[in-house]
């Protein structure tokens, strides 16, 4: 595909996208904004958007990323729920912080285990049900985007790495697919992760501090 024919697909797919999709990206947008600076609004906001998001990826032939954002709201209950946890002492349980060399290869095992099965359940799909279905990306971007929903959900730093990760797998995902608008929302969600990242470096590195 030329550089010509990507811009005419991008100014296409801008003029097809619908009000749904409008705001399944600026909910999106605000969920990650409320992530980054630990706000619990993160996961009421981020409903409307995965909730929106799941109708939309069935309707291009992605089930791995309707399997995503199917994922993507029960873990904001669980998340929800988390996050807003207090002990006794009226703290919250769930603070920021870095994984351990232990938890870093728990969180690789469980990131291989859905990407061979999203994997393996998409390219049986696209033998018999549909060959618009792209295996290997749609499984990789689903496989990271559910093991950054489960480490934000512990308010883990390294779940930043794999947004990032999910993000730069569904920017040409989401492109080729006619979702060009839900494509420029996966570029702004990769800035904003590394802003995400320095972020909950620096909470997780003054609360290491306090602790000391």
């Amino acid at each position: 595909m030329s550089i010509s024919e990507i811009y005419e697909k991008f100014i296409d797919g801008m003029l097809r996208t619908t009000l749904l999709e409008y705001v399944a990206v600026f909910t999106g947008i605000a969920s990650v904004w409320f992530s980054r600076i630990e706000n619990i609004w993160v996961y009421p906001v981020g409903l409307v958007s995965t909730i929106i998001y799941t109708y939309l990826s069935l309707t291009v032939h992605l089930p791995g990323e309707a399997t995503v954002n199917i994922y993507y709201s029960a873990m904001s209950v669980y998340g929800w729920i988390l996050w807003a946890k207090k002990d006794r002492s009226n703290h919250h349980v769930v603070v920021i912080q870095h994984a351990t060399g232990k938890e870093w290869l728990h969180h690789l095992l469980f990131f291989s285990s859905f990407y061979l099965g999203l994997f393996s359940a998409l390219t049986w799909l696209h033998s018999f049900f549909s060959t618009e279905i792209i295996p290997w990306a749609d499984a990789l971007a689903s496989a990271t985007a559910f093991t950054g929903m489960w480490l934000m959900a512990k308010k883990k730093v390294e779940s930043w790495f794999w947004w990032i990760a999910t993000n730069i797998s569904s920017i040409p995902l989401y492109f080729v697919k006619g979702y060009v608008f839900t494509s420029v929302f996966y570029f702004i969600l990769l800035l904003m992760a590394g802003f995400g990242w320095a972020e909950w470096n620096k909470r997780a590195y003054q609360a290491r501090q306090g602790r000391a």
